[in-house]
């Protein structure tokens, strides 16, 4: 059996990074395990053809259960199978949150994570193109750059959220989260800038690090205590790989739960039915958040990004690095209060200068333009449950979409947000007329028409929160030597897009695994 110090499950964001961060000690040794394969297809590289990967080689190509909040719908969830995992597959969005849920963290359930405490970790990630200052660092691994695109339509939309009121925000990851203004993307020269890219890239060819690809983790094995290794098949059958030091767990949302319940850890009612028994009872795949995104879409006679693919544009990013080709499609946005009172934004909306309709599964076919708010602060709970005992199951889950009053109110008046910047000048006088929108601005229409056409916005955290499966060193309570370091371990889901922030996680996991080792 192979041993090494260290088996990450997972080459997703989170893996990539703590993979390449232990293996700069030449003394440690560590194989990083991933059951989808490479991220050298010019379709992942190509930023405007992220929606092409969706249910392809690349995506666990997931469903949620019949969602009560969405008229019985099940929702299509997207999920990155590549080395890379979704940072391969992503809108490449570089946004950290609120510092607002850093505090609610540190105060509650995990001290040590809140907003001055992850700062310098987000710092050290960043080879951010404006520079080091106080909120941004520059010489890291992960490159995050303004958009080289820029669409009219985009540039339009940020006017028109001026006009609404509205503050122009030229960095929501600075001082002020709120207003509307254009994201940065974890891009390089125009191209994305995946976990695998910055972090793995560099240090493949380290002899201490091994990188398994196209290899699925069936289980975690326990010597007593302690986890031991995986069991793993790939195509030589299966077999085990032994951990000297831990088992860290990076499988994802969705999936780390999956391993971990049939692993023995989860709620004993829930697994004892499956015939597993349960090693540590803990909630496992409970307290499920993710932000539900509605997006309406308007025609227009300007030109959109159906026409990216133009010799033009192909010049464009072939000789500059810029262009329609380098668009990741949400170029745009902004965070907003629903209403006074509230601490922090709870309403985020993104622009894209393309059509987006049924769950952005139809391809375009006429030019159009989408925008559309998220709850930023959902108050919804779902869960991760197994269908079976056999790995090859794909997890059952249920987000439990607009299951709160909380929500339902965030999503009407973050439409009603939406219209308002829609009916300014700047971008009314390039409507030709609506496409998909609700009947009216009417409380019931504006949440029937969410109902109809709300999708994920592809950000599932804390289904194996800090505080009741893992403790604030992300160790799994209840036994030793495994971990769990991805997006799953947020006591609550950020104001923003999740990927920065998996990331910062996964850098600050490395330095208290060191620390412990």
């Amino acid at each position: 059996m192979a041993s090494y110090d260290y088996v990450i499950v997972g080459a997703g964001s989170a893996g990539c990074v703590v993979a390449s961060r232990l293996t700069e000690d030449p003394a440690v040794s560590v194989v990083l395990i991933e059951a989808g394969g490479s991220d050298t297809a010019e379709e992942i590289q190509l930023p405007i053809a992220w929606t092409d990967l969706f249910k392809g080689p690349y995506d666990w190509d997931l469903d949620s259960e019949p969602e009560p909040g969405l008229n019985g719908r099940r929702i299509y969830l997207p999920r990155g199978k590549v080395l890379g995992g979704c940072s391969s597959t992503n809108a490449m969005i570089y946004v950290r949150g609120n510092r607002a849920d850093y505090t609610a963290w540190a105060a509650g359930v995990a001290p040590g994570w809140g907003y001055d405490d992850v700062l310098p970790y987000f710092r050290r990630s960043e080879d951010n193109e404006r520079g080091a200052d106080k909120y941004h660092g520059a010489g890291g691994l992960l490159a995050v750059s303004n958009t080289r695109s820029a669409h009219p339509l985009a540039t339009a939309f940020v006017t028109a959220g001026v006009e609404a009121g509205h503050a122009q925000n030229d960095d929501f990851n600075a001082e002020t989260q709120e207003g509307v203004g254009f994201y940065q993307l974890t891009q390089r020269d125009g191209m994305r800038c995946s976990a695998s890219m910055a972090f793995l890239a560099p240090a493949a060819e380290r002899p201490n690090l091994t990188v398994l690809v196209n290899t699925r983790v069936l289980r975690v094995v326990f010597d007593g205590n302690r986890a031991a290794g995986v069991e793993i098949s790939d195509a030589g059958g299966v077999r085990t790989i032994v951990a000297d030091q831990e088992v860290i767990v990076s499988a994802g949302s969705y999936e780390t739960p999956k391993l971990l319940m049939l692993s023995g850890i989860g709620p004993a009612d829930e697994l004892s039915p499956l015939g597993i028994e349960t090693r540590v009872d803990l909630p496992v795949g409970r307290n499920l958040q993710d932000h539900l995104l509605v997006l309406v879409n308007y025609l227009t006679d300007a030109d959109t990004l159906i026409s990216a693919g133009s010799a033009e544009n192909v010049a464009l990013l072939e000789n500059e690095g810029r262009g329609a080709l380098t668009s990741n499609a949400a170029e745009a946005g902004g965070f907003f209060r629903s209403h006074d009172g509230l601490p922090a934004p709870d309403v985020q909306l993104h622009m894209a200068p393309v059509m987006s309709v049924n769950e952005s599964l139809t391809v375009p076919t006429a030019n159009a333009f989408a925008l559309g708010p998220c709850t930023l602060s959902p108050t919804s709970r779902g869960s991760v449950t197994l269908r079976s005992a056999d790995p090859a199951y794909p997890p059952r889950i249920q987000h439990n979409y607009l299951a709160t009053d909380d929500d339902r109110t965030a999503i009407v008046e973050g439409l009603r947000i939406t219209l308002d910047i829609a009916a300014q000048p700047s971008l009314n006088s390039l409507t030709t007329e609506p496409y998909e929108v609700p009947e009216s601005d009417s409380t019931s229409d504006l949440l029937a028409f969410a109902r109809r056409v709300g999708l994920t916005l592809y950000h599932p955290t804390s289904s194996c929160a800090i505080g009741s499966v893992v403790d604030a060193e992300l160790r799994v309570l209840g036994v030793d030597g495994l971990r769990v370091v991805d997006a799953s371990v947020m006591p609550t889901i950020v104001r923003g897009n999740t990927n920065a922030p998996t990331i910062m996680i996964a850098e600050r996991a490395a330095d208290l695994i060191r620390v412990t080792a």
